[in-house]
């Protein structure tokens, strides 16, 4: 179970590979016992070589295979996380961010990546959350962002399966609060990844290093956070921005 400072004893990556869960990983790092961590993922090498990264003498890591993209092997990616014992921290930070030039004339590619942003963190978010109502207690890490604040031209696709994957964890959080279960959606803005590679990053990115020191900031919390005050205010501006702006916005 998490103790009463917020340090966990098994925590679930959903999307074993994410620069941004592997840091998030590392700050929930406890500096007085082992963390047992459960990788999962599509590509067991790359989930070994994600493991290889984390601190060897503080964490024990397992791996489990998870594809976003196919609901019907959730249940068992569950199963395989829990099969140790009880999960104290999910953290989902699985998702693809596209190319909406090339989505635009490629609607099943588009289908696809609403799948993994959405559809798939309904459905294990799900699972999960069965499981963490059956033991009593956990909390839910969810990285969203704030294109899912208002759909922009240039990544309205990409915005809309993000306001999905936020909405459902917001209404997740209700429906969790009387079994001792607290998620959190974080809304980061830009942060320089492996995802957004080549990307030139805007005024006011991120790290994963802040948006790890904010997730775990959360933990034992229910609502949406941001990672920096600046990136709230950006939110606000967004939602309520009037569309002759959003129509120009990059």
């Amino acid at each position: 179970m998490i103790d009463a400072t917020g340090t966990p004893q098994r925590v679930l990556l959903l999307g074993g590979t994410s620069d941004l869960g592997l840091a998030i990983v590392r700050r929930l790092t406890p500096s007085d016992r082992r963390l047992a961590v459960v990788l999962a993922g599509r590509d067991e090498a790359a989930l070994r070589q994600a493991g290889a990264t984390l601190d060897p003498d503080a964490v024990d890591v397992r791996t489990v295979p998870f594809d976003a993209e196919d609901p019907s092997g959730h249940a068992g990616t569950i199963t395989a996380a829990w099969e140790n014992g009880d999960v104290d921290i999910a953290v989902f930070a699985f998702g693809q961010l596209g190319d909406q030039s090339r989505l635009l004339d490629d609607p099943q590619a588009a289908a696809r990546l609403t799948t993994v942003n959405h559809t798939g963190a309904v459905s294990v978010g799900l699972h999960v959350a069965s499981r963490m109502r059956a033991q009593g207690h956990g909390h839910m890490i969810a990285l969203s962002s704030i294109a899912a604040e208002r759909a922009r031209p240039t990544n309205f696709i990409y915005g809309a399966s993000k306001a999905g994957f936020d909405a459902f964890f917001d209404g997740l959080g209700y429906a969790l609060a009387e079994h001792g279960v607290t998620v959190t959606i974080l809304r980061p803005g830009f942060v320089p990844t492996s995802m957004t590679e080549g990307l030139a990053p805007p005024p006011l990115a991120s790290t994963p290093d802040a948006v790890a020191r904010a997730a775990a900031a959360t933990v034992g919390r229910t609502g949406a956070r941001y990672v920096a005050l600046p990136h709230r205010a950006l939110g606000t501006a967004l939602r309520l921005a009037p569309r002759g702006i959003v129509r120009r916005l990059p």
